[in-house]
């Protein structure tokens, strides 16, 4: 039951417990064999935007990468959430422009650059958020250049009949080895359709991620493409200094991370063939981040580089408006064990 999910993560202030997140995590591998888990990994979950890489993978591996070609840069954004840097807004309305679309064609609608600075540079210059700025807006241009690819129109993709968002939801079934029905859509943030899995199929996807040596020729050629792509181009997947981007800088082509919405985050891990998923309860950011260091920590065997940014991102001190230590993020002093 979701209710006796174990604490994964824990914020001390002053030796005392204050908080405590819940949560369910899956170790898995290509094969779909279960290496360990924690809590109810069964129960569906929404995995937001951790699914984008699949999202991708659905258009990537068809006619889409033949008839127009998409640089590593525009795949990262494709795959990624961005802050909404100026350099990011500026691949997006590049991308945009050269498959003939433009702001107008985004289904995802605007909201604040997801960077501070950025957002503050915004509101210097008195400028509104556009759609280019949706954190989306890469997901949603490489869906406009294959719906170009298959010959069809820039509206309507997004709706559950679209033939796009079915064979995302055949790639999404095949490689996560479950099926996902157009009756379970429910629509994401950006305002396409999202589809609620087992968190251990979520796994299982990434591990096939990290080994798509069982996968059909051309979905695997396609996967190494998008995982190439993210590991080559971290700071387009999320920020500058974002947790995702820097666990991927670190990495140096070791591993994929992806977060969602909600408390969700997931990661291929190549040299091992393992997909990690995990699920806060109460959809804390701070506790999923801490929560995916812990396990790739454990299960990357990570070099130094990587080792480093894993130790600080799952244990760090918690700090007050002055700087000082006050408290600490960390596991909960059980687990992982």
């Amino acid at each position: 039951m979701r209710d006796a999910n174990p604490v994964l993560i824990e914020i001390i202030r002053g030796g005392n417990v204050e908080s405590r997140h819940r949560g369910s995590a899956v170790v898995a591998d290509a094969r779909g064999r279960i290496v360990a888990s924690w809590g109810d990994i069964g129960g569906a979950v929404f995995p937001r935007s951790a699914i984008k890489p699949l999202q991708t993978l659905a258009w990537l591996e068809s006619l889409a990468a033949d008839r127009l070609t998409v640089g590593d840069a525009e795949l990262a954004l494709a795959c990624g959430s961005h802050h909404g840097e100026p350099f990011h807004v500026a691949g997006v309305s590049a991308w945009l422009e050269r498959i003939g679309c433009g702001e107008r064609d985004l289904v995802c609608g605007p909201h604040p650059p997801m960077s501070e600075s950025a957002s503050r540079e915004l509101i210097r210059g008195g400028e509104p958020p556009s759609r280019l700025h949706n954190n989306c807006s890469g997901k949603h241009a490489g869906l406009l250049t294959a719906c170009r690819a298959f010959g069809l129109g820039p509206a309507g993709y997004e709706a559950v009949g679209h033939p796009l968002q079915s064979a995302i939801r055949q790639l999404i079934s095949e490689v996560a080895d479950t099926p996902v029905s157009a009756d379970d859509a429910a629509i994401d943030g950006c305002g396409v359709p999202t589809y609620p899995l087992p968190l251990t199929a979520l796994a299982i996807a990434f591990a096939r991620l990290a080994a798509p040596e069982q996968l059909p020729p051309r979905r695997a050629a396609a996967v190494r493409r998008i995982v190439d792509a993210m590991t080559a181009q971290p700071a387009f997947v999320s920020g500058s200094d974002a947790f995702d981007s820097r666990l991927l800088a670190a990495g140096g082509g070791q591993l994929i991370c992806k977060g969602g919405a909600e408390g969700v985050h997931a990661a291929a891990l190549r040299p091992r063939g393992l997909g990690i998923a995990v699920k806060i309860d109460d959809g804390a950011k701070r506790a999923a981040e801490a929560a995916i260091a812990a396990l790739i920590a454990r299960f990357a065997q990570p070099s130094a580089p990587l080792a480093a940014v894993l130790a600080a991102a799952h244990r760090y001190p918690l700090r007050n408006t002055r700087g000082e230590a006050v408290g600490e993020v960390r596991p909960a002093a059980d687990w992982p064990d």
